[in-house]
């Protein structure tokens, strides 16, 4: 009977051995991003839900990755280190902004490339940068400026035009007599 286990628990060990193996590089390798090529920053009032490991793109091609995220203490806005693929020179007019996938895709940072003939170098910083849109504020806005009352119609204003006598008995012909 033992010797018909024992296979059962072999496999049950083995089970959560990889299991073990698996959750220790979780635990390790979370949060950090492995690329290689040369960093750029980007300062920015709201990064939204833009996360570690996030796409940076030109034209919708990655071409990199976000690397690190970090609260600068003196103004407050939110610095991120973008990782650039060594193949890729971005020109020192370039732009970034970060975008979104769709209603429920997540974020990455869209880099518009100038015009320039002179390219960033390793460390440089982003001149121009536009912030994440919140699309949940964006579609509260929009809901209640439509704040009307459907149906709803203005009674006519009071004291304008001709006025009313105040006793109706007035007009009677009667009471002209």
């Amino acid at each position: 009977m033992m010797a018909r286990r024992l296979p059962e628990l072999f496999t049950g060990f083995a089970v959560i051995v990889v299991a073990a193996v698996f959750l220790v590089y979780a635990l390790t390798e979370s949060g950090t991003v492995t690329t290689s090529g040369y960093p750029l920053q980007a300062q920015f009032s709201s990064i939204g839900s833009l996360t570690v490991g996030a796409d940076v793109k030109i034209g919708g091609v990655v071409i990199g990755h976000v690397a690190d995220e970090r609260l600068d203490p003196n103004t407050y806005a939110a610095i991120v280190r973008l990782v650039i693929d060594n193949g890729i020179k971005v020109p020192e007019d370039s732009s970034a902004s970060i975008s979104s996938d769709g209603l429920l895709g997540g974020n990455y940072v869209s880099v518009s490339p100038g015009g320039s003939n002179t390219m960033l170098a390793a460390g440089q910083s982003f001149s121009v940068t536009q912030s994440a849109i919140n699309i949940e504020d964006l579609l509260g806005k929009f809901i209640f400026s439509m704040g009307g009352t459907p149906g709803k119609t203005s009674a006519p204003a009071q004291g304008s035009g001709a006025s009313a006598p105040a006793n109706p008995a007035a007009l009677s012909p009667a009471a002209a007599k």
